[in-house]
C-alpha cells in the first residue's frame, strides 16, 4: 500500500480532497501535526464529503516519530527546491510520499538531510511557484499507482 504524508497541512480542502484521493485508490494518509485546523472541521469533512469512514489514515505528533515508526520505508520529499523529477523516480509499493504545508513546503533542514529523497513536478512556466497541494498529491500519487500498479484499470 502506498502511503500518502501531509507534514503540518494548513487548508481543510486540501486535506480533505486528499483524503478522498487516498480513499479512492486505498491509500494510507498520515497527518503530522501540527495541523492548521481541527480535524472535526466542517471545511475538512464537506471537502472529504461522506469518504472520511472510507480513510485509512493516522495522525502523528511529528515527521520524526513516523519516520521512526516506519524505520525501513522509503520516503520521496515532495519539494519546488529538488532538481530530480517525480517522472524519474522508481516507485515500490509501500512507498512514502511527502508533502510540506501550503505556504512553506518541507522545512529546509529536512530537505537538506536527505536531498537524494526530493522529487519536484516539473513546471514550463517560471512565473508560477508551486502547483495547489491536492493537485501536487494526485499527480505523484497516480504516477506511483501508474508505476506500481495497485488499482484496477477502467474498463
Amino acid at each position: 500500500m502506498l502511503q500518502v504524508v501531509l507534514v503540518e497541512p494548513e487548508i481543510p480542502p486540501n486535506t480533505g480532497n486528499i483524503a478522498r484521493l487516498c480513499a479512492a485508490t486505498g491509500t494510507f494518509l498520515h497527518l503530522v501535526e501540527p495541523l492548521g485546523f481541527e480535524l472535526s472541521d466542517k471545511t475538512l469533512k464537506r471537502a472529504g464529503m461522506d469518504y472520511w469512514a472510507h480513510v485509512q489514515w493516522k495522525a502523528w505528533p511529528s515527521l520524526q516519530a513516523l519516520r521512526a515508526a516506519h524505520s525501513s520505508g522509503r520516503f520521496h520529499l515532495f519539494t519546488t527546491k529538488a532538481k530530480k523529477s517525480y517522472l524519474d523516480a522508481r516507485f515500490q509499493d509501500g512507498d512514502f510520499l511527502v508533502f510540506g504545508r501550503e505556504t512553506k513546503g518541507l522545512p529546509e533542514p529536512l530537505l537538506a538531510q536527505y536531498p537524494d529523497d526530493c522529487l519536484a513536478i516539473p513546471m514550463s512556466n517560471p512565473h508560477i511557484r508551486s502547483l495547489n497541494l491536492a493537485t501536487s498529491a494526485g499527480i505523484a500519487l497516480y504516477e506511483a499507482l501508474r508505476q506500481i500498479p495497485q488499482i484496477p484499470s477502467a474498463s
